[in-house]
C-alpha cells in the first residue's frame, strides 16, 4: 500500500523556506518524496543549510517583485507543488501607519501570492496537473487590532485562492489555504506579551501552535489524499477562530 499523503516524484516549491513555518513544510514535504526547491529573499547561508539537510536546492528571489518571482519558478523547474509563505509584519495602529508599511506588507504578502501563483499557473495547467497552498492567516478571518495591513493581505490571500481554484480546477489544478493561529516563530514571538495571552486563552486546545503543525495539514492538501479538495480554507489554529 503506497504510503499515505505520498508525494514521490513531486518537485514543490516553498518561498519562505528557510525558516519558522517555511521551514518546517519544506522539510515535511521532503519527508513524503518530494524535491524541494528552498525560495528565499534574505539569509543565504540559513537557506542553502536548509536545502543541503533536505537534499533539494535553494533559490533567492524576492517574491514580492514579479520578476524575481518569475525566475524563481523558472530555476526550480516543473513544479508539481507550489507553497506561498513568504510573508512580512509592519504591525501599527491605522492611524499611525506608514504608507511604506501598509505597501511593503501588500505586496510581499498578497502581491508575492499573487507572482509566484502567475508564475506556476501556466506550466501546471499544460501539464493538467498541480497542488498550490497559500499560507494565510486566522487574522485573515477574524482580524487583529494593530494589524490592518496583515489581516487585509492574509484576507487577500483567501479571496484570491478561491477564484483561483475556479480558474484552475478545470484544468486539474487544486489550490487551497492553510489559515494558521498562533505558532511559535520568530515572526509571532514579536507580538506583545499582552495579545500572546489573550490569544492563548482564547485557544481551546490550550497551547500555541507548533511549526510542524502546519507542515502536516499542507502535506495533506498537497497530496492525492486530498484530490477532491479546492478552494477550501483549513484553519489550523487550536479552535482560536472558531
Amino acid at each position: 500500500m503506497a504510503e499515505f499523503c505520498s508525494l514521490e516524484g513531486r518537485t514543490a516549491l516553498v518561498t519562505g523556506g528557510s525558516r519558522g513555518i517555511g521551514k518546517a513544510i519544506a522539510a515535511e514535504l521532503a519527508g513524503a518524496g518530494a524535491t524541494v526547491v528552498v525560495g528565499y529573499r534574505s539569509g543565504a547561508d540559513e537557506a542553502e543549510a536548509v536545502a543541503s539537510e533536505l537534499g533539494g536546492r535553494a533559490v533567492q528571489a524576492d517574491v514580492s517583485q514579479a520578476e524575481d518571482a518569475q525566475r524563481l519558478v523558472e530555476e526550480a523547474g516543473d513544479v508539481d507543488i507550489l507553497v506561498n509563505n513568504a510573508g512580512v509584519t509592519r504591525d501599527g495602529l491605522l492611524a499611525r501607519m506608514s504608507d511604506e508599511d501598509w505597501q511593503v506588507v501588500l505586496d510581499t504578502n498578497l502581491g508575492g501570492t499573487f507572482n509566484t501563483c502567475r508564475a506556476v499557473s501556466r506550466g501546471m495547467m499544460r501539464r493538467r496537473a498541480g497542488s498550490i497552498v497559500n499560507i494565510s492567516s486566522v487574522v485573515g478571518l477574524h482580524g487583529n487590532p494593530g494589524q490592518t495591513n496583515y489581516s487585509a493581505s492574509k484576507a487577500g490571500i483567501i479571496g484570491f485562492t478561491k477564484a483561483l481554484a475556479r480558474e484552475l480546477g478545470s484544468r486539474g489544478v487544486r489550490a487551497n489555504v492553510v489559515a494558521p493561529g498562533y505558532v511559535s516563530t520568530r515572526l509571532t514571538n514579536e507580538l506583545p506579551e499582552e495579545l500572546q495571552k489573550a490569544m492563548l486563552a482564547n485557544t481551546p486546545l490550550g497551547r500555541f501552535g507548533e511549526p510542524e503543525d502546519i507542515a502536516g495539514a499542507v502535506r495533506f492538501l498537497c497530496s492525492d489524499a486530498a484530490a477532491f479538495v479546492t478552494g477550501e480554507v483549513l484553519l489550523v489554529d487550536g479552535g482560536l477562530g472558531m
